[in-house]
């Protein structure tokens, strides 16, 4: 198992030199081929406002959008050639989220930047990364919007629940996992007994994953006044972690929208990259 295709979305972002300075450096590892998608939303405008614009100024508002993917374009290909990585530039119209969905879904792996919330971006990319997750049956790998990240999976944290997720996102990271240095397995509040983590949280995870290679260190923890999302981010740095695998959205989608969960948890406060899967 290896990943031979990874998509990075590349968007107008100040950040993007995040995600694909990172895409580009698992290309190199991997020898993959890296595509960059950048979305381009249909144009509308509404029928009462389109009698008061003038043919310049829509002219000039594709044009300012056709300069910035221009611009996009060009650092893509120079990181690309710089570092020797087979590249491929793609652009497509359309809603932004659906779209990009569909791409990762022929990909082994999509990396997606975190959203800044301090930062001004077109209303179809803020709800990007969350979609292509749900929606794409495929791994993405979201990366914090802050920080220098030289290096991705030397040092592991497997956020474990024991759930399919969980199940998926451990499978999916296995190309990374099977290259650490070391694999943290970390359960948070486990539940015993066959409807949860079994006899030991963790263990049956461990020597599944060592059959595979991987050597990994299973611990569990109990912090029922700590939330899990927080838990993780401290064990992670406790570690050094420089990836976070973990299962996505385990609980009922509007119930962890409500209540916020571990999923929206780490994906608003992140420090270092996540590897997940639905």
């Amino acid at each position: 198992m290896s990943l031979k295709d990874i998509l990075v979305h590349v968007g107008i972002s100040r950040h993007r030199g995040q995600s694909l300075d990172v895409a580009i450096r698992l290309a190199q590892t991997f020898d993959s081929h890296l595509s960059a998608l950048f979305t381009t939303a249909n144009v509308y405008i509404p029928s009462y406002v389109d009698g008061q614009l003038t043919t310049e100024i829509i002219a000039a508002q594709r044009e300012d959008l056709a300069e910035q993917r221009r611009k996009v374009r060009r650092d893509f290909e120079e990181r690309a050639r710089k570092h020797g990585v087979t590249a491929e530039w793609r652009e497509a119209e359309g809603e932004a989220s659906a779209t990009a969905a569909l791409h990762a879904r022929h990909a082994d792996l999509t990396v997606i930047g975190q959203l800044d919330p301090d930062e001004s971006l077109p209303s179809p990319e803020l709800a990007l990364p969350e979609r292509v997750l749900l929606e794409s049956g495929r791994p993405i790998l979201m990366v914090p919007y802050a920080g220098e990240f030289a290096a991705i999976g030397q040092r592991v944290l497997v956020a474990w629940n024991a759930s399919t997720q969980a199940a998926r996102a451990v499978n999916d990271a296995l190309p990374l996992l099977k290259r650490a240095k070391s694999v943290t397995i970390l359960s948070v509040n486990p539940r015993h007994g066959d409807k949860g983590h079994g006899e030991i949280p963790g263990a049956d995870i461990a020597l599944h994953l060592a059959r595979h290679g991987v050597k990994a260190e299973a611990t569990h923890i109990h912090a029922d006044d700590i939330a899990i999302g927080d838990m993780i981010l401290s064990r992670a740095a406790d570690c050094g972690a420089d990836l976070i695998v973990m299962g996505a959205y385990g609980h009922a989608r509007l119930r962890e929208i409500v209540l916020g969960g571990a999923t929206r948890n780490l994906l608003e406060h992140m420090t270092a990259p996540v590897l997940m899967s639905h």
